[in-house]
């Protein structure tokens, strides 16, 4: 007494423990690899789909659109069930991809990146297509590169979403060697919460080692990608 609030003593046998009687290393892999895919797909799938709403005119773009915006107004509880349904009929239950195809699809990033590509002047573009450039070289040579921004804060975010994501592997996944970390975290807690609470702690520290790094390696350009995206319509 008083209590202190920093360690007075280092003990690492916690952190061994975490590693040896559970398969961890395996449970960050796994999330580490749904966090790459989804973003690397999702920046793909994003940045597409945002150059199309913003530049590209076709029929029905605006329903299409809200039709989108409308989607983040629907918690993931409302479709869980029918995404359940589509992954089962694909045969994706069970595996990494369940997690990663269907969130893909950001409506909010497609909005982040579709106002920031409409406030990049058109005499680019219109300088390329005199130039010869097809549509899918202005694209990935001129929007994207151009785009950096809105991108790094939209593939930042996705990461750690799908990082700390935990509702959808508990209902996918039930083998030990594909379960992602949120979820390996659930199993060192033990049969009725009878797990040693300091393996426990030792755990979440292991896990909040990526999220810190990504802040502080990345902040810089989540903050000039929020202070970069247009508000234009």
């Amino acid at each position: 007494m008083p209590p202190s609030f920093l360690p007075t003593k280092f003990y690492y046998a916690n952190y061994n423990a975490v590693f040896t009687r559970f398969p961890f290393f395996r449970f960050i892999t796994n999330s580490l690899y749904v966090s790459f895919m989804v973003m690397f797909l999702g920046l793909i799938v994003t940045t597409m789909a945002g150059y199309s709403f913003a530049r590209i005119n076709f029929l029905g773009k605006n329903i299409i659109f809200m039709i989108f915006m409308a989607g983040l107004m629907i918690p993931y509880s409302a479709t869980m069930v029918s995404v359940y349904i589509i992954m089962s009929k694909l045969h994706l239950v069970g595996s990494l991809w369940a997690l990663i195809l269907p969130a893909t699809i950001s409506p909010l990033h497609i909005f982040l990146v579709r106002q920031f590509m409409m406030t990049i002047p058109m005499s680019y573009e219109e300088a390329a297509e005199i130039d010869g450039a097809s549509r899918f070289a202005i694209y990935f040579r001129i929007m994207v590169p151009m785009a950096k921004p809105v991108m790094l804060l939209a593939a930042l975010q996705v990461f750690i979403g799908s990082w700390n994501n935990f509702l959808a592997p508990l209902i996918y996944l039930s083998d030990w060697n594909k379960m992602t970390l949120p979820v390996g975290l659930r199993i060192l807690r033990g049969y009725m919460g009878t797990g040693n609470i300091s393996e426990i702690l030792a755990g979440i520290t292991v896990s909040l080692v990526m999220p810190i790094l990504i802040y502080l390696f990345g902040q810089r350009y989540l903050i000039e990608g929020i202070t970069l995206t247009g508000v234009k319509s």
